[in-house]
């Protein structure tokens, strides 16, 4: 029987396979339970969600969505192949090789940037397998395994993105956003590059200290914030 996933101190973890663990996250965040949780499925793809509890307003505890996408970079970056390049989108698609192979999200008690959320939930999902017909019908779409990362477990990556994660949780917390901000942009795909994001078309000019989306429209730069991204919860 193989062994359950390791976390570090802070961090746990719960398997919900056969659910969704980004749902399941959000349902046990509502009920009150712990942050530091993580629930996890590692049963084909890797999913898994964090559930935090900020003690800064939301328009700053978003910075757990590109946060927890560098973790997953730095993670990777530990265990796959040197050659295998992994970038984020600004909105959290996770790329390989320039192929979508996977995506984050985040929901909060609260949408209000203003207001300190009683928890926040990001989750991602991560794809090691695509099969040929996917393939075909999506060829921008692409898959660890298919990417020189045979060797990988979904297990090992989750647990080494828990730990790169709590890394950089604690480097946000103690030196602000510089650290993250620098990181983060060496990774980002797409700028300068035309994007569609909340509405607007236009060029992708880089973030703000937030990391907000600075995107020139109609000769127009409009911000928009990480909080644009949250999912809504019923």
């Amino acid at each position: 029987m193989s062994m359950a996933p390791q976390f570090p101190p802070l961090l746990s973890g719960l398997n919900a396979a056969g659910h969704d663990p980004f749902a399941a996250a959000c349902q046990a965040a509502q009920q009150g339970c712990d942050a530091g949780l993580i629930l996890y499925d590692l049963s084909g793809d890797l999913r898994a969600a964090l559930i935090c509890a900020p003690e800064v307003p939301l328009a700053q505890a978003m910075a757990m969505l590109p946060l927890c996408g560098v973790g997953l970079q730095n993670a990777l970056g530990a265990l796959a192949p040197p050659e295998v390049p992994v970038h984020l989108d600004w909105d959290g698609v996770i790329r390989v090789n320039g192929g979508r192979c996977g995506a984050f999200r985040a929901a909060a008690s609260t949408a209000d940037p203003a207001a300190i959320p009683d928890w926040l939930v990001i989750g991602f999902t991560l794809r090691f397998l695509i099969t040929t017909d996917d393939q075909g019908a999506t060829p921008d779409e692409t898959a660890l395994h298919g990417e020189g990362c045979g060797d990988l477990s979904p297990q090992d990556l989750l647990e080494s993105w828990a730990r790169h994660t709590l890394t950089w949780i604690h480097r946000w917390e103690e030196e602000g956003m510089s650290p993250l901000h620098r990181e983060w942009s060496g990774l980002v795909h797409g700028l300068g590059q035309p994007v569609s994001q909340s509405g607007m078309d236009g060029t992708f000019l880089g973030v703000d200290e937030q990391l907000g989306m600075l995107l020139k429209s109609d000769g127009t730069t409009h911000l928009i914030p990480l909080t644009a991204l949250l999912e809504t919860q019923t």
